[in-house]
C-alpha cells in the first residue's frame, strides 16, 4: 500500500496536520495505535459518568484552538476565574479581579497572600501580556520560583497559591519549570476562560476527526519501526509513504526516530468518586495550599456540565502529583486527607475509577525556546510534530501539526 503522507499518531497534532494537508489538496493517512483519536485527550464512560483521563482543560484564548475548533459545537462550560484555595483549615476564594472587580475587597484581605502580593499580581499580569508569544519566549529565562521571588512575591503566596495552582498545570510540585512556560500559562488564564466541553474533553479530538473523510484514520494500528519512507506496522504490514510525519507522544517519537537522548516527563494520578453532593459549590477548582499532603486539587465536573454525572449524582476528581503507585492503593490515603476538608461524608464516596499517567507531560525545565520556531523537519521525507522537542499544551500541539503540514506543502 502507498500513501501520500503517513502521519503516525492520531492525537491533536496529527489531526491538525491531516486537516491542514487536506486544505492544500494532499491525501494523508493517520495511523493511531489506540481505539479512538485524541492521544491523551480521552474521555471514558462508566456507570453514566464521563471520566476524562486525568485533569485536563481547554484554555479558550489559545489562538490555534480558535482556529481549528468550533467552540459553539463543543458547548464549552467555563470554570469560575480563579480558584478555591485550602489553607489554614479553610477554603478561601481567590478571584481574577480584572474579570470580577466586585471581589477586589475580598481578594485584598484574603489570607492566601499579603496585600502587597495582590498589588504585585498586577505587575505580573502586565508583564505576561506584553508583546507577542515570540517576545514572551524570548524574554530572560529562569525557573518560575526564582522569577516570582525576583518580582517580590512573598513565600506565603508562593506556597499557598502559585505552587498548588500552577503545579496542577505542569505536574511539577516545586514549580521548577521555565519562567517562559509559566508566563505563557498565566497569559492564557488572563485572556480567556478555562473550560470543559459539555460532553468531555474527548469531544475536542472527536470534532477534528469528524472533519476527515472516511478511511483517513486507521485505529488500533501500531507502528513498529521506520525504514526510510517505509512504515512497518506491528502486524508486519509495510506501508510506502511519500512523506512520514511522527506525531506521537515524546517518548514514542524518540523510539521511532532512534533518539537516545533522555526525554524527561512528569506524571499524575487521578481518582474519580461518585457522591450525592459536590463538596465544592459552583464551577471552581479547589487547590491544596496547606503545604502538605498528597492531593493537589479537587474538581467537580458536573458542577460545570450536567452530562458528566447521572441525574442526582456528582462526580469528584481528586488529582495527585506523581504516578508511582496504582490509584486503588491510594484510595484510603485520599479519603483520610479529604475528610478534614469535607467531613465524614467522604467515607461514603464510591470510587469509580483511577488513572495513573506516568508520562502525562514533558518536563519544562529551562531552557524552553519559542515553540513556533522549532525545527520540525528531520530528513528529506521525515517530519515531526507534537510535544517532541517543542512544548506541551493544546495550543502548541495544534500549532506544530499545522506548521508541519505547511512545511510539507512548501517542500
Amino acid at each position: 500500500m502507498h500513501a501520500d503522507v503517513v502521519i503516525i499518531g492520531g492525537g491533536l497534532a496529527g489531526l491538525a496536520c491531516a486537516l491542514t494537508l487536506r486544505e492544500h489538496g494532499r491525501e494523508p493517512l493517520i495511523l493511531e495505535a489506540g481505539d479512538a483519536p485524541g492521544g491523551r485527550v480521552r474521555t471514558d464512560v462508566q456507570d453514566g459518568f464521563l471520566l476524562d483521563r486525568g485533569f485536563q482543560v481547554l484554555q479558550t484564548w489559545y489562538p490555534e484552538a480558535r482556529r481549528f475548533l468550533d467552540y459553539g459545537a463543543l458547548d464549552l462550560r467555563p470554570f469560575e476565574p480563579g480558584a478555591q484555595v485550602r489553607c489554614g483549615g479553610h477554603l478561601h476564594r481567590v478571584s481574577d479581579v480584572w474579570r470580577r472587580p466586585g471581589r477586589l475587597a475580598e481578594m485584598m484581605f484574603s489570607p492566601v497572600g499579603h496585600w502587597t502580593d495582590k498589588l504585585r499580581l498586577l505587575g505580573l499580569r502586565r508583564q505576561c501580556l506584553r508583546g507577542d508569544l515570540e517576545a514572551l519566549y524570548g524574554a530572560h529565562e529562569r525557573d518560575a520560583i526564582t522569577h516570582l521571588r525576583e518580582m517580590g512575591f512573598s513565600q506565603r503566596i508562593i506556597d499557598r497559591f502559585f505552587k498548588p495552582f500552577f503545579s496542577g498545570v505542569f505536574f511539577e510540585p516545586e514549580l521548577q519549570v521555565s519562567s517562559r512556560a509559566f508566563e505563557f500559562v498565566f497569559r492564557a488564564f488572563a485572556l480567556g476562560d478555562t473550560a470543559l466541553p459539555a460532553r468531555g474533553m474527548e469531544a475536542i479530538p472527536r470534532q477534528l476527526a469528524q472533519r476527515l473523510p472516511a478511511g483517513t484514520l486507521r485505529l488500533n494500528t501500531r507502528v513498529e519501526r521506520l525504514e526510510g519512507r517505509r512504515v512497518i506496522l506491528q502486524s508486519g504490514e509495510p506501508l510506502e509513504a511519500g512523506t512520514v510525519v511522527v506525531a506521537t507522544a515524546g517518548t514514542e517519537a524518540a523510539r521511532l526516530l532512534g533518539d537516545t537522548e533522555s526525554f524527561p516527563t512528569r506524571g499524575t494520578t487521578c481518582l474519580y468518586f461518585d457522591a450525592p453532593q459536590a463538596p465544592v459549590a459552583g464551577p471552581y477548582l479547589a487547590v491544596n495550599g496547606e503545604g502538605h499532603g498528597r492531593v493537589n486539587n479537587v474538581v467537580c465536573p458536573a458542577q460545570l456540565s450536567e452530562h458528566y454525572a447521572p441525574a442526582g449524582r456528582q462526580l469528584i476528581g481528586i488529582n495527585l502529583h506523581g504516578a508511582k503507585e496504582e490509584p486503588e492503593a491510594l484510595e484510603e490515603t485520599v479519603r483520610a486527607e479529604m475528610e478534614p476538608w469535607f467531613g465524614e461524608g467522604v467515607r461514603d464516596w464510591r470510587l469509580i475509577k483511577g488513572y495513573r499517567i506516568p508520562e502525562a507531560l514533558p518536563a519544562q525545565h529551562p531552557p524552553v525556546p519559542y515553540p513556533g520556531a522549532a525545527e520540525l523537519r528531520r530528513g528529506e521525507a521525515l517530519w515531526v510534530c507534537g510535544e517532541y522537542r517543542t512544548a506541551p499544551s493544546i495550543q502548541w500541539a495544534l500549532h506544530s501539526g499545522r506548521r508541519a503540514a505547511e512545511g510539507i506543502v512548501a517542500a
